[in-house]
C-alpha cells in the first residue's frame, strides 16, 4: 500500500509540511491491512495459527471467508497468500472504488456511508455462505471500518429505504458511531452477532482492523461475530435522546417496540454457547498508527508526546483545545519543548443544519482551528481521516495554520461563513490546505497532529 499525498498542500510552508506528510505516511504504513493480516497469522504446513489457537486445515471439508469493511480488499489478499487454494470460496464486500484482484473469494463492491442495494445483495449472499457453514468447515471473518453499512442484511419486515433514512437521520444528528450502530445491530439479520449465529456449529475466526474508540469488539462493523450486550432499551434511548421519533420510518420504530415489548428475540447475549467455537484478533488500531507518527516524528527531531487514542466530541470544540494545547506549547513550552508534536486519535462528530455544504468532520476540525490560529506564527493543526475519505469528499482531511485565513481572505473567501454552512472543502481546496491521498483501503480512525515550531 502506498500512500502519495497531493503536493499542492506544500504550496505554503513546503519545508514543515514535507515534514508533516511523512509522519503521516509512516501511521498509515504501520495499518496497512495486508501486512497486519500476515503479522497476526501464521501458516505451517497444515497448521493456521492465530495468537494461540491452532487449526488443522486438513480437517475442514470448506474454509469460507467473509466480511465487509475499508480494507477488504488488501484483507482478503493476505488471507489467500497465506491460505491459498484451501480455500473454498467466500464473499467479501468493500466500498465503491476499493475492490482489487482476488482468486478465490468473491469481492463485491457497495455504498458508505449510506447503504445500497449493493450491500443488501452482498450482505444476503454473506449470510447464506455462513448458514451453509457446517460442523467440519472453518469460516474466516474479516472486519474493517465501514463494515456497518457495507454488510447490509435488513431485519423480516425492514426495507433498505428504512435503513438509509435511519442512517441518514443519525449522521446528521451528530450521534456517535456507537449509537449509530447500536441502532444497525437492532435492524438486521447479520449484525450483532447474528452472522456467528449463522455460522454455528463450525469454527469461526474473526479478524478485526478496528475504527471505534477502545476497540468494543461489539460496535465494530456492528459486530456482527461477537455478542452483543445492547438491547432493545438502548436503541429506543438513542432514539429519544436526539429527539428522531419524528424522522426515524415507521417501521424501525415499531420493531424496536416489538422488541421492548418481548415480541421479537434480542441479539445473541454474552455467554450464549454459539460463540464457544468463535475466535477473534484485532489485528490494527489507531493507537498503532499513532505510535508509529510518534516514532516518526521523534526521528526527525520532535519533541513528541501521544495524548490520547479516545479523542471524541463536537470538531469545532475539539479544534479550540488542540489550539489551546499549542499556545500553552508556545508560552511555557509545556508539555512539551519546541519543535513538538502532539498527537490525539479518536472520532469527532458534526452536527449538521438542514442545508450543509461540503467538507467532513476532519475538514470542519481544520477550519474550526485556523480561525482560532489566525495571525499566530509556527503552529499546525493537522486532522488526518486514515481511510482517505473525510465525509462524503474525496479529502482525507487538511492542514491549517495562522496564514490559511488570510490566504481565504486573499481569495475573496470568509472562513467564519465557511465554517458556518458546514462548507469547509471549497474554502480549504482554494488555500491548497486540503489533504488527498485517494482510498488508502485501511480505517483505524482519524488522527490529529498539534505542531509548534
Amino acid at each position: 500500500m502506498d500512500i502519495m499525498f497531493n503536493t499542492a498542500v506544500l504550496a505554503s510552508d513546503p519545508v514543515r509540511r514535507q515534514q508533516i506528510l511523512s509522519i503521516l505516511e509512516a501511521a498509515l504504513q504501520a495499518v496497512n491491512p495486508f501486512k497486519a493480516v500476515q503479522s497476526a497469522l501464521h501458516v505451517e504446513k497444515d497448521t493456521l495459527w492465530i495468537g494461540e489457537h491452532e487449526y488443522m486445515l486438513s480437517n475442514y471439508e470448506n474454509i469460507y471467508v467473509v466480511g465487509a469493511g475499508k480494507a477488504s480488499t488488501p484483507m482478503t489478499q493476505a488471507i489467500e497468500a497465506l491460505v491459498g487454494d484451501r480455500i473454498s470460496g467466500g464473499l467479501v464486500v468493500t466500498k465503491s472504488e476499493h475492490g482489487g484482484p482476488t482468486k478465490r473469494v468473491q469481492l463485491a463492491e457497495a455504498s458508505h456511508p449510506v447503504p445500497d442495494e449493493l450491500g443488501v445483495d452482498g450482505g444476503r449472499q454473506v449470510l447464506r455462505i455462513a448458514e451453509a457453514a457446517g460442523q467440519d468447515d472453518l469460516v474466516i471473518t474479516l472486519l474493517s471500518g465501514g463494515g456497518s453499512s457495507l454488510l447490509v442484511a435488513p431485519a423480516v419486515g425492514l426495507t433498505l429505504d428504512d435503513l438509509q433514512l435511519m442512517t441518514n437521520a443519525l449522521l446528521r444528528c451528530g450521534a456517535t458511531i456507537n449509537e449509530i450502530n447500536i441502532l444497525r445491530k437492532h435492524c438486521s439479520a447479520v449484525k450483532g452477532g447474528q452472522l456467528a449465529r449463522a455460522v454455528a456449529p463450525a469454527d469461526l475466526v474473526t479478524l478485526v482492523l478496528s475504527d471505534v474508540i477502545g476497540n468494543p469488539l461489539d460496535v465494530i462493523a456492528s459486530g456482527p461475530t461477537v455478542p452483543d450486550s445492547t438491547t432493545w432499551r438502548d436503541a429506543w434511548t438513542i432514539i429519544e435522546r436526539y429527539d428522531l421519533l419524528e424522522q426515524i420510518p415507521m417501521a424501525i420504530l415499531g420493531r424496536i417496540q416489538a422488541g421492548l415489548q418481548g415480541a421479537v428475540p434480542d441479539t445473541p447475549e454474552p455467554g450464549d454457547p454459539l460463540f464457544e467455537r468463535s475466535v477473534v484478533e484485532v489485528i490494527g488500531d489507531n493507537r498503532i498508527a499513532a505510535r508509529a507518527a510518534a516514532d516518526q516524528a521523534q526521528l526527525l527531531g520532535f519533541d513528541t508526546l501521544l495524548l490520547t487514542t479516545y479523542l471524541e466530541g463536537e470538531a469545532q470544540e475539539v479544534a479550540k483545545v488542540a489550539v489551546s494545547l499549542a499556545k500553552e506549547i508556545l508560552s511555557t513550552h509545556q508539555p512539551l519543548q519546541p519543535p513538538a508534536c502532539l498527537i490525539l486519535g479518536g472520532e469527532t462528530t458534526v452536527r449538521l443544519g438542514d442545508d450543509p455544504g461540503r467538507g467532513g468532520r476532519n475538514q470542519e476540525l481544520a477550519l474550526a482551528a485556523a480561525i482560532a490560529l489566525e495571525g499566530i506564527e509556527n503552529v499546525t493543526i493537522v486532522s488526518l481521516a486514515t481511510d482517505g475519505t473525510d465525509g462524503p469528499t474525496d479529502s482525507a482531511g487538511a492542514m491549517a495554520d495562522g496564514t490559511t485565513v488570510a490566504r481565504g481572505r486573499a481569495e475573496g473567501l470568509s472562513a467564519r461563513a465557511h465554517l458556518q454552512n458546514h462548507d469547509a472543502y471549497p474554502y480549504l481546496d482554494a488555500v491548497h490546505d486540503l489533504l488527498l491521498t485517494g482510498p488508502t483501503q485501511t480505517n483505524v480512525n482519524d488522527l490529529i497532529f498539534v505542531f509548534v515550531y
